[in-house]
Formats: C-alpha cells, sequence, structure tokens
C-alpha cells in the first residue's frame, strides 16, 4: 500500500473517561486551525468573570505561528464562556504520530468536560475518529506497518511484563524486520529465475540452482521455526489457558475461588454444583493464566449436567495446561479413568487433594496411569498452594515453554500468513528438486512473497486493513 495523506481532519478522546487529565487528539490538515478557533490565552480571559474578552482580537491561526512540539497553555472556549483550563500540544507534519498535523488538548478529565471540548471540535468542521483511525493514519501515510499498527493494541491489552516485552518488540518492528529478510532473500532468488526466464541464451540458471535450492531450504526452515514456536508467542502475549479438570466434587472450584482469593464459583458438597464454565484470569508474578473451572467429568443422566460435561472435555482439548484435582480420600473410580484417557499427551499436574483427610490415594497409583508430577493439596489448609504455585512458574519460565528474545509470532493472523507462504515454498522448493520449468517455480515463490506482505501490510487489501483497525479502541 502506498502513502494516502487524509484530506479531513479527526478528532477523538484519547484517554479513560474519568481520570485526573482527559485527552482530546486532533488530526489532519485543519487540525491546528480547528484548535486555534475554541482557544485563547489568559491574557484573553476575564478570569474573575470566566469571560473572553471582546475588545481583543484574536487569531484563528494562533497554532500555525507556534514551533513544533511546543506546549500553549489557555484556555477552551465556546466563543462566550470558559469550558476548561488546558495545556495543548502541538506536533507539526510529519513529526507526529499520524505524520500529520496532531494537536493534543489536555484538559481536566471529567467526562461532561472532555465531550464538550470534543462536541467543540466537531462543531467547528472536524469529524469524529473511528475506531483505531488515528493508527490507521499512522499506518496509511508510511510511519508503521500492519504488524507495528497491530502492537500499538498488544501493548494497550498486555496483561504482563512477557507480553508487553513481545508487544514492544513487535512495534520496534522484530516480526516486520524478520520476515522482511526472508522476503527479500525470496524476492532475490525469484529475480535470477525470471532473469533465466527472460533472457535464457545469456543467463544460465543452473550456475545458480544449488545455491538457489539451499537458500529456499533455509527459509522453509525459518518459517517452519516461527510456526513450531507459535503456541510460546501466543501463551507469551495472551496467557496460558489453563483448565482445571477432575470429577463432581473433588475440589476444583474450591480451587478456583483459592486461586482468586474470593468467592467465585459455588462451592458445596453435593456433587456436580458446577455446569458451567467459570473463567477467571490469575496472575503468578509474570506468567498470566486464563483458568477454567469445568464441571466434574463423569458418567450421568442429568441433561443440563452432560452439557456442561461436554463443555469440559472441549475445553481440555484446547487446553495449554491442566490443573487435575484428584480426592486423594477415595480410591481411583472408572470416572478418574475416563479423565485420564483424555489428559494423556497433554501438559499439566496432580493435585491430591484433601490431603488433610485420611488417604485412600498414593502419587505412585496415579503418576503410573498419567506420569505428571503430584503435588499434595487441601483447600481447607492451604497445604500445597506454593508448591502449585511454584511448579506451574518453573514450568514455564524455565522448563520446555521459555520465553527469551527470539521472534514470535502472537498473532493468528500472522501464523496463518506464515502458513499459506511455507506451503508454496515448500511446493517451489519440490518443483525446482524435480526439474519442472522455471515459471512453475516462480509462480509459487512469488505466492510466497505477496502471502508473507500480507503481516506488514505490504500486499494487504483495503478489507483487510478496515477490518484490523475496527477492533481498535476509540481515540487510538
Amino acid at each position: 500500500m502506498g502513502i494516502c495523506m487524509q484530506d479531513n481532519t479527526i478528532a477523538g478522546i484519547a484517554s479513560g473517561m474519568g481520570g485526573g487529565i482527559g485527552i482530546i487528539r486532533i488530526s489532519g490538515n485543519n487540525a491546528l486551525k480547528a484548535a486555534g478557533k475554541i482557544f485563547r490565552t489568559k491574557s484573553f480571559v476575564d478570569e474573575k468573570l470566566g469571560k473572553i474578552k471582546k475588545d481583543i482580537k484574536w487569531d484563528f491561526n494562533y497554532f500555525y505561528n507556534k514551533e513544533t512540539h511546543t506546549i500553549s497553555y489557555g484556555f477552551i472556549t465556546d466563543g462566550t464562556g470558559i469550558i476548561d483550563e488546558v495545556i495543548v500540544l502541538l506536533m507539526k507534519s510529519p513529526h507526529s504520530y499520524t505524520k500529520e498535523d496532531v494537536v493534543e488538548i489536555d484538559a481536566h478529565g471529567g467526562p461532561f468536560v472532555v465531550k464538550r471540548i470534543l462536541e467543540l471540535l466537531l462543531e467547528n468542521g472536524v469529524k469524529l475518529a473511528e475506531p483505531g483511525e488515528f493508527t490507521k493514519r499512522a499506518f496509511l501515510n508510511g510511519r508503521i506497518d500492519l504488524s507495528q499498527a497491530e502492537a500499538v493494541m498488544k501493548i494497550i491489552s498486555s496483561k504482563s511484563s512477557f507480553a508487553l516485552n513481545s508487544a514492544v518488540k513487535q512495534l520496534e518492528g522484530s516480526i516486520s524486520g524478520y520476515i522482511g529478510e526472508i522476503r527479500n532473500e525470496i524476492l532475490n532468488n525469484l529475480g535470477q529465475i525470471e532473469a533465466a526466464l527472460d533472457d535464457p541464451e545469456h543467463y544460465d540458471l543452473d550456475i545458480y540452482r544449488d545455491k538457489i535450492l539451499k537458500e529456499m531450504e533455509e527459509e522453509v526452515s525459518k518459517l517452519k521455526s516461527l510456526l513450531l514456536h507459535f503456541n510460546d508467542g501466543r501463551m507469551k502475549s495472551e496467557g496460558i489457558n489453563t483448565v482445571i479438570a477432575g470429577k463432581p466434587n473433588a475440589g476444583k472450584s474450591s480451587l478456583m475461588n483459592l486461586l482468586l482469593d474470593e468467592e467465585r464459583a459455588i462451592v458445596t458438597n453435593v456433587a456436580g454444583t458446577t455446569r458451567d464454565i467459570i473463567e477467571e484470569t490469575v496472575y503468578l508474578d509474570n506468567i498470566v493464566l486464563n483458568i477454567a473451572d469445568t464441571a466434574g467429568i463423569h458418567e450421568t443422566d442429568d441433561v443440563v449436567e452432560n452439557i456442561g460435561v461436554d463443555k469440559a472435555v472441549s475445553y481440555l482439548e484446547n487446553a495449554d495446561f491442566v490443573i487435575y484435582v484428584v480426592d486423594s480420600s477415595v480410591p481411583l473410580d472408572n470416572d478418574d479413568m475416563q479423565i485420564i484417557e483424555l489428559l494423556k499427551g497433554k501438559t499439566g499436574v496432580v493435585l491430591m487433594n484433601k490431603s488433610d483427610l485420611e488417604a485412600r490415594l498414593t502419587e505412585e497409583e496415579v503418576k503410573s496411569r498419567l506420569g505428571w508430577t503430584c503435588i499434595g493439596f487441601s483447600n481447607e489448609t492451604k497445604l500445597g498452594l506454593k508448591e502449585l504455585s511454584e511448579y506451574i512458574k518453573n514450568s514455564f519460565l524455565h522448563g520446555d515453554i521459555t520465553f527469551n528474545d527470539q521472534v514470535y509470532l502472537t498473532n493468528l493472523r500472522h501464523k496463518e500468513a506464515v502458513e499459506d507462504a511455507l506451503s508454496s515454498l515448500i511446493q517451489a522448493v519440490d518443483t525446482m528438486k524435480s526439474g519442472l520449468p522455471e515459471d512453475f517455480i516462480a509462480i509459487d515463490m512469488m505466492d510466497a512473497y505477496k502471502k508473507l506482505g500480507l503481516i506488514n501490510g505490504e500486499t494487504a487489501s483495503e478489507d483487510l486493513v478496515n477490518k484490523i483497525f475496527k477492533d481498535f479502541c476509540m481515540g487510538k
């Protein structure tokens, strides 16, 4: 996509409502004039009466005559009375977030005050900004690419230092740069192939065939590595989808309440109390757990309870990590065996709950069937709670799922683009190895190049761009 400077001027509230400071952001060709129409310096205001002095002529072009990246103190007015005392930040094109003239009004954060200032701007010919329109303009005007634009929302929604670090790196261009290098390699090799197609008499591709094939296989390896670590990146960015599973009355809901330190789930001694999924977020230092408390998995004739059991099984299938709660005061039964079969091949930990009661089940019996680490636990005495927390942190910080400085894909859209590009690139490699005509190779290589271009937005359609920015928050 080429640079497309916007003609209309937009404004939106760029801060949360009700805080100490309310920020109204204006961007576009007429941003300076629109701000100048509703702003007055202290010398133009009768502070005792709270009115504009009529005997002094105000220059609406006040901000045109100011240097960029300066701050002005004054008042917002509707032409007769004072609306608020403000400071105004001026950022002239192209040295601004959108590469357009940008003015930010810092007012007091009352909802009525902020909305009234926005209304004044709309009354003076400014258009209300759509969700994400400021960042969209930054993309369209070439200041950032599409991947970096998506990183802005990731920064805003970050739940941990890992997620924030990943989003910041993406904003700095880590993904764009890495994908850009692969695209350049594909383009260089594609250029050699097309040169052989255009001028076969003077350009012999056989001289470069082995070199091109080797580089293409390296590109395939790089894309496979990105996909291999996608789940790591997703968990790093969005949190670890964790399911609490077990039989009815094993203590799942009590564990959920214990982790949340509140009575979020209903707890009784009646089996099958939980019939739907309860989802909450739990923070363990820099690890975010998206925890789901599920219905007890067991055979039942209750129609409603069966729906809950089916949901629990569905959540287990998509879980990153499972906390299997076992009642250690009773032996394993058929329901336990059913759950254990569902858990095989997954990652998790076993809580030997009710360890404050007489044990009827040993860790060895559970380990022999599932192979997971077992932790003695009691919801009543909180025994084992610290050990559970440490186990999860050690598993995800120092175990198989490590969060280091490598480039991670954290976005499903990026993953799909890489998958499609990888498929085309593998086809190109196979075609070259088979000795088929170069034009077949070129078609697949160009397809891979275009698919990777969706990530930074270079080959993205207008519909795709609009869809991405539609999910942004207002004023960003």
